[in-house]
């Protein structure tokens, strides 16, 4: 990712497969391909003959298996596997996914990449008849309402878990007999089937897994949609017909690798086309086109081709420097953005050059980035951002928890511009963004989820708008923390007791 959006995060990637026998390596390297999209902890579950193995733990994949030992002794030809960053839940071992469960009626595997927005009332009523959870994390729920439905077969009781939680989810379930994966009615983060030479299925959350064990795709999960895949092969069944597309942007943005696919549209490509419309909606007059590595490299080169400047290599990433979102102060983060970013002095010095990045988050590192460059002999610094601005925070697994940390909810884009100190600035507009992607979807906004820049949330927000929350302003609303350890300002009010228990 570009330096200022390490400082949003995707919740979690998930991988499967089945009729694999080397089932379990086979999930490492497919995670390994969606690193990206958690770092904080990993785990993989695999099925010998019915019985359920399971390692996961903090860190990296390959710290949490380190040991070669941990691969070999997950045994069996079906595994699911699971990398995580926490969106909901706190950064225990307890949270870390596939959970592991084991039932007198049969082991069970869960893995979840999402965030439910009705989490709260659901674990609350769940406590109140009895259930014990083990972790905090959201992802939970699910099997709690799944153990406790009265439905007669294990296909009605998941099928009413799953009209019964609210949000953004990718569910990858291991049975005894099935590998089970089911999307959210609005489809917010992706999910693909793909089978491999030796007839084994694949069930990842981007395309880019798929390559990597030599998958050939075979369909994209919709919506509403529940695959499960078993010894026979697999079938798809719906649980609910309210179903609208509605992918979260951000994947296009900047989430997913850019050589994954996503419903048809290549990533990479998509960035391209940003990046071009960028062009032509805000010109400047310019010596040469930087992109920050390395997201924004897409973008950068599109619009280098659309304006006829040359695409320069001015800034580089040193990509063994530790992340700058986890320093705890914002002395040690600037520090951090220098330690990762240098600006190519001899490329860039005397020059009028247009920096292309994702996104502005709190703006910090923008800063920082013009900072670089002037210091380099940087003539004159533009910015332009391959997005609209962010304002409004996710509910459906981002990591935006509060639009404190978005500065484009408090100041003007020209106020922007003066604070990050470049001699201009400009978004992608929010048409120029759906068009660019291009996903043609029959649903607003083409099929993809915008909230983040428009507050056009394409679901009821359930826990987020209950009790006290109703009573508060929209403009209020959306400035509230979504994790109440996070802001001092609201300690001791009902939404803060709400929010403890994510």
């Amino acid at each position: 990712m570009s330096a200022e959006l390490e400082e949003i995060h995707e919740e979690c990637g998930i991988f499967g497969v089945w009729g694999h026998p080397d089932a379990a390596r086979l999930t490492y390297f497919g995670l390994h391909a969606l690193q990206h999209r958690g770092q904080e902890g990993a785990g993989i579950v695999s099925n010998e003959n019915g019985k359920l193995h399971g390692h996961r733990g903090l860190g990296l994949l390959t710290q949490v298996f380190s040991d070669e030992h941990e691969i070999e002794r997950l045994k069996g030809d079906k595994a699911i596997g699971h990398v995580r960053y926490a969106t909901a839940g706190s950064g225990s071992v307890d949270n870390i996914q596939p959970f592991l469960f084991r039932f007198h009626d049969g082991d069970m595997a869960l893995g979840h990449n999402g965030n439910l927005t009705n989490c709260v009332s659901l674990r609350r009523k769940l406590e109140d008849e009895g259930a014990i959870f083990h972790s905090n994390s959201d992802t939970e729920v699910l099997m709690h309402l799944i153990k406790r439905s009265s439905k007669p077969t294990f296909m009605d009781k998941l099928k009413e878990a799953l009209n019964t939680v609210h949000g953004g989810f990718a569910y990858l379930l291991m049975t005894q007999d099935a590998m089970i994966g089911a999307l959210d009615p609005n489809g917010f983060r992706p999910l693909s089937l793909g089978q491999m030479k030796n007839g084994a299925y694949v069930l990842a959350s981007e395309t880019c897994a798929l390559d990597i064990v030599g998958a050939e795709l075979v369909r994209n999960i919709r919506p509403g949609e529940i695959i499960v895949v078993n010894d026979d092969g697999y079938t798809i069944e719906r649980y609910t017909d309210k179903t609208q597309l509605a992918i979260c942007s951000m994947e296009f943005i900047y989430f997913a690798r850019p050589d994954s696919n996503i419903y048809g549209v290549n990533v990479h490509s998509a960035r391209k086309r940003m990046g071009a419309r960028l062009a032509q909606e805000s010109p400047v007059e310019a010596d040469m086109v930087i992109g920050v590595p390395n997201s924004s490299l897409s973008a950068a080169s599109g619009y280098a081709e659309a304006s006829g400047l040359p695409n320069e290599m001015g800034l580089i990433k040193n990509q063994y420097v530790a992340r700058t979102f986890i320093q705890p102060t914002q002395e040690l983060r600037e520090q951090g953005v220098r330690m990762k970013l240098s600006a190519v002095r001899g490329v860039v010095k005397g020059k009028r050059v247009v920096v292309i990045d994702d996104s502005i988050v709190r703006g910090t590192t923008s800063r920082r980035i013009v900072q670089l460059l002037r210091e380099a002999g940087a003539k004159e610094v533009h910015m332009r951002i391959s997005s609209p601005p962010l304002k409004y925070p996710c509910f459906y697994g981002i990591d935006i928890q509060t639009t404190k940390e978005l500065i484009a909810a408090k100041k003007s884009v020209e106020e922007i511009r003066d604070y990050i100190g470049a001699d201009s600035l400009s978004f992608l507009s929010l048409d120029g963004l759906v068009e660019s992607i291009g996903l043609h979807e029959d649903a607003p906004y083409s099929g993809l989820c915008v909230a983040y820049f428009n507050g056009d949330y394409p679901t009821a927000l359930d826990d987020y708008e209950t009790g006290f929350l109703k009573s508060l302003t929209p403009d209020d609303r959306v400035r509230l923390p979504r994790f109440a350890h996070e802001s001092s300002d609201y300690e001791g009010n009902e939404y803060t007791q709400l929010a403890s228990l994510e």
